[in-house]
């Protein structure tokens, strides 16, 4: 739990209790790096089918390799999901994110523009980066108490009370 959490979710606005339910579910996963992966596939498979009307002129961004923008863009949208459902193939991922992105510069427009390229970049970068965490102990571990008697203590001044003593 948060510590801004309240103490019972009734204390709370139902929004602010799913807000807390989001967060928690975000921070069990590579939240980021799916969104940017994401982010990554969408201009790459939008670009080379779109048209800019300029009047009545009709520029078309269309390439040779359409259907090959098509299916790394889907690729990567489908890597992004798969990030924030399945957090086991992180890795695989990862490095087919960076793959992809790479081969849409030839491909799909430069890479949707370089904007499509630099998400998949950083989505694939986030998405190996990305480490489980370890789950917080909440039960405290107190030391135990110190005997005072010890094998070395004696009865002299300065081992008094097993070293503890006051100066005087």
């Amino acid at each position: 739990m948060y510590p801004e959490a309240p103490v019972s979710p009734a204390d709370d606005h139902p929004l602010t209790v799913l807000w807390y339910q989001f967060r928690a579910w975000r921070g069990a996963r590579p939240f980021w790096a799916g969104l940017f992966t994401l982010l990554g596939g969408i201009p790459i498979a939008y670009f080379p089918y779109a048209d800019v009307r300029l009047g009545n002129i009709t520029i078309a961004m269309a390439t040779t390799a359409g259907a090959g923008s098509l299916i790394i863009g889907v690729l990567l949208v489908t890597l992004g999901f798969a990030l924030w459902f399945q957090q086991t193939i992180r890795i695989f991922a990862g490095v087919a994110t960076i793959l992809l992105g790479l081969v849409s510069l030839p491909v799909s427009n430069i890479g949707g523009f370089l904007l499509g390229f630099l998400f998949a970049l950083i989505g694939g970068g986030l998405a190996l980066a990305w480490v489980p965490g370890v789950p917080v102990d909440t039960e405290v571990k107190l030391p135990a108490p110190r005997e005072t008697d010890t094998d070395h203590a004696s009865e002299t001044t300065a081992h008094a009370d097993g070293g503890r003593n006051s100066a005087g």
